[in-house]
């Protein structure tokens, strides 16, 4: 027998690993004491010292903790994971990768627990976890597990609404743990992978959903709510790792980021209203990189398209986002998008005109008129709220930019008399036309606002400005307001308008400090090419029946404009001649005009010259205009602005023709600009307006003439002399004179008219030979064209001649030769 038998139950004690009597030495055999720190320091030296012991370690502590956690000694969990803690962070060598496995399927182990003390102890040692940088990379480790359970924590709804609190931090802080260890590993791309963001992304908009400030979400600061009282806050927490996340977001990862955002939105109802979606989509701008935004200006887009149908609120609610978006996006690059966005808001502008339209005639009996009237109230702010985005994303947009969106909107204008592809006007009738007509040139009116070019062709090319002046001759007062106000924003290019704000007599030009510079070359080229179109649609602007005050107003700016940017002396005379010909327009009264429409022109004729004759500082001119001015006053106050532009202004039955002092005369003002400076004799020449492509066949009747003139000197030139006596008669003044187009409508009237008769009352016999004869005629003038223009030149060898069927070889000498002058050495 032994000496000491009690020895001999506990000789198996010994015979135990190592690591395992050190592993439970830690746990005292109270729980309340908590970890034995001396233990504690001689299992972490033994683990650095044999660290291929670690996963051996893990094993046990692992086998401990899941007995414990069924037992309910949760005690002893707190102690087993504050070791594991302790020496993941002690041991950094490359077996720590088994022992990682064991301390992950612990922290599982504690998250799969309906305790929330022990869910909140595993996300808290798990995002330790998460702060460790290790040196190599994981192939095989996924956290699919964490991404559901975190996920499913931020959505807590337990009872007590502090410990509801406690578990949906702990599960935000695991999520944002979670996306710190994966999104610099290369191998954890899959985080990104759209089964993971669809609860990443939901979980964190949920948390701050129930933030009571949302004005801070827009600002790119940190957040208010963060800091050591801030981040126990769901709210200020979620939108945190919400940022982190975004800013961490490569380029092929953002649209997997921004969907499940839209998803949200949608199955929370949150578009209206907008707030919460407004807020989120300014964090999501300032937290991405600046090349990535065209990204999220896309996805928004294409969730637009999606909506086409829904609620006009709804739509409304996407529009402002995406006007938010834009104009975080229109500061940075946007990317290859500009047109495409605004291709976008241009069909669903048209869209919601349909939907407005078309909802009358939706209506049955039972539809109330309040309940219609409030739909196309809604449909108004869809359509002002794509109107406003159209107009902030272009007005950001630099100058080269801007130029081609203002020709892009100016292209899906539709325009009577023209092919419109883009809009089909047929089924939204005209009253759909002329609201997408106005709609379309409000929008252009933000775009051009603050456009600044430095030469007017560049800024009004053909292409934009044809159809502008179109719409500008539309029998719709509005519209042509509109043209107007497009016109000064692109023409007024020091920021004069403001000064020259309604329609009065100016009695000191000067005070008003207007900017202006010496006119380009590049602006007298374009004036001398578009001047008189631009003086026809002011002339016809201004004799519309349904003008009204403001049109008068924009019509006086205009002019106004013209001679601060673009007038020389030339351009003067010009426009000097246009206020005569209104005022002769206006005496003569051939269209029987209203009495209103008559005394407005002569208002403005008046305003005019008198900030005219104050422009060129012409003392003369001045007082000549003062004078007229100051007699109208007097007897007839109706022909001044200040009075005919009030309200109930007293109109005369007529106009007195035969006092010459109450108008401007055209011999007086060539005597006050006689001199050198300006061609005062063109003043005696009445201005007609230009004949534009509105008279199509008379111009085409021009050309063709041009033409046949042409081909019949050089048919002639071409086999012999030609003296320059035979030609000394067509000078400058005969092809002015052959294409004057006056007396030419009266003409071409006349002609259709007998063309008409001529159809109509002629029998068939006549009319086929009539057809045949000019047939005949084209045949043989394009094969003497041809003969001329395939005839083979000259060589010394002999030419080809065929006379009567037979061909002859006709020698010619080098001498006799005819070569052009730029051929002769």
């Amino acid at each position: 027998m032994p000496k000491n038998p009690e020895r001999v139950c506990g000789c198996c004690g010994p015979l135990r690993p190592r690591y395992k009597r050190l592993v439970d030495n830690i746990f005292p055999e109270d729980p309340k004491d908590g970890l034995s720190k001396s233990d504690m320091e001689k299992l972490t030296f033994y683990a650095v010292s044999a660290p291929e012991k670690l996963d051996r370690i893990g094993a046990y502590l692992a086998e401990r903790l899941s007995r414990d956690v069924v037992r309910h000694r949760y005690g002893y969990v707190v102690i087993a994971m504050e070791a594991l803690d302790q020496l993941l962070m002690a041991c950094h060598s490359q077996s720590i990768k088994p022992f990682v496995e064991s301390f992950l399927h612990m922290v599982a182990k504690l998250l799969e627990s309906r305790e929330p003390d022990l869910q909140v102890l595993g996300t808290n040692s798990f995002v330790k976890f998460a702060n460790i940088e290790e040196d190599t990379p994981s192939y095989h480790r996924r956290y699919d597990f964490f991404v559901s359970q975190f996920s499913a924590m931020c959505h807590s709804t337990h009872e007590d609404p502090e410990t509801r609190s406690r578990i949906r931090v702990a599960g935000i802080k695991g999520l944002q743990g979670v996306v710190r260890k994966t999104v610099n590993d290369e191998l954890q791309a899959i985080i990104w992978e759209p089964q993971h963001m669809d609860k990443l992304i939901p979980s964190m908009l949920f948390n701050m959903q129930d933030s009571e400030d949302l004005d801070r979400a827009g600002h790119p600061s940190t957040p208010s709510g963060a800091g050591p009282e801030g981040e126990e806050n769901p709210a200020a927490l979620a939108e945190s790792c919400f940022r982190e996340l975004l800013g961490r977001a490569a380029y092929g990862n953002m649209n997997n980021a921004v969907r499940p955002i839209l998803v949200h939105l949608d199955n929370h109802h949150l578009w209206d209203p907008n707030e919460f979606a407004v807020s989120c989509f300014k964090i999501i701008m300032y937290s991405i990189q600046a090349q990535h935004s065209h990204h999220v200006i896309q996805q928004v887009l294409n969730h637009l398209d999606t909506h086409n149908k829904n609620t006009p609120r709804v739509r409304a609610g996407i529009v402002q986002v995406l006007l938010e978006t834009v104009a975080i996006a229109a500061k940075g690059s946007v990317g290859p998008t500009v047109l495409e966005v605004f291709n976008t808001l241009l069909k669903h502008l048209r869209m919601s005109v349909d939907f407005e339209l078309a909802e009358p005639s939706r209506r049955n009996s039972s539809t109330s008129v309040s309940s219609s009237r409030v739909k196309e109230s809604e449909e108004r702010i869809v359509q002002n709220a794509i109107i406003q985005t159209i107009g902030f994303f272009g007005g950001n947009l630099p100058d080269y930019q801007r130029a081609e969106v203002m020709m892009f909107i100016m292209g899906k204008v539709p325009v009577f008399g023209t092919p419109c592809h883009t809009l089909d006007t047929v089924k939204i009738g005209h009253q759909g036309t002329k609201r997408i007509q106005a709609m379309l040139l409000s929008s252009l009116i933000m775009v051009t606002s603050g456009f600044k070019s430095k030469s007017m062709a560049a800024a009004l090319p053909p292409l934009f400005l044809d159809p502008l002046f179109s719409i500008s001759l539309m029998e719709d007062s509005e519209l042509r307001q509109l043209v107007l106000e497009i016109l000064h924003n692109i023409l007024d290019r020091h920021d004069n308008r403001a000064k020259l704000r309604g329609i009065r007599i100016i009695p000191n030009v000067a005070a008003l400090k207007i900017k202006r510079e010496k006119i380009s070359k590049q602006d007298v080229t374009f004036m001398k090419k578009h001047g008189q179109q631009l003086y026809r649609h002011i002339y016809l602007g201004c004799k519309e029946e349904d003008n009204v005050h403001k049109n008068f107003e924009l019509l006086f700016t205009t002019l106004a404009i013209l001679t601060i940017e673009l007038a020389n002396e030339e351009v003067v005379i010009d426009l000097i001649r246009l206020a005569v010909a209104l005022q002769e327009m206006v005496l003569a009264n051939e269209e029987n005009m209203p009495m209103f429409i008559r005394c407005g022109i002569m208002a403005l004729v008046a305003a005019y010259l008198n900030f005219l004759s104050q422009m060129i500082a012409n003392p003369p001119f001045c007082q000549h205009v003062s004078k007229v001015i100051e007699l109208r006053n007097m007897d007839a106050p109706h022909l001044l602005p200040e009075h005919i532009f009030r309200d109930k202004c007293p109109l005369p039955d007529s106009l007195d023709k035969d006092d010459r002092l109450l108008y401007f005369q055209t011999s007086d003002m060539a005597e006050c600009l006689a001199g050198p400076g300006y061609n005062a004799e063109r003043l005696s020449v009445p201005y007609v307006p230009q004949v534009t492509d509105e008279d199509r066949l008379s111009r085409r009747k021009s050309f063709v003439d041009t033409v046949s003139l042409q081909v019949d000197i050089m048919s002639n030139s071409l086999p012999d002399k030609v003296s320059s006596a035979s030609l000394c008669f067509i000078t400058f003044e005969t092809l002015k004179k052959a294409i004057d187009t006056t007396g030419l409508e009266e003409q071409e009237r006349e002609k259709r008219r007998q063309v008409m008769e001529k159809f109509q009352k002629a029998p068939f016999e006549e009319i086929a030979a009539h057809c045949e004869s000019k047939a005949n005629m084209l045949h043989d003038r394009l094969a003497q064209i041809f003969e001329l223009t395939i005839r083979p030149p000259p060589s010394p060898s002999g030419v080809v001649s065929i006379s009567t069927g037979h061909t002859q070889h006709q020698s010619v000498p080098v001498y006799e030769m005819k070569f052009p002058d730029l051929c002769v050495y």
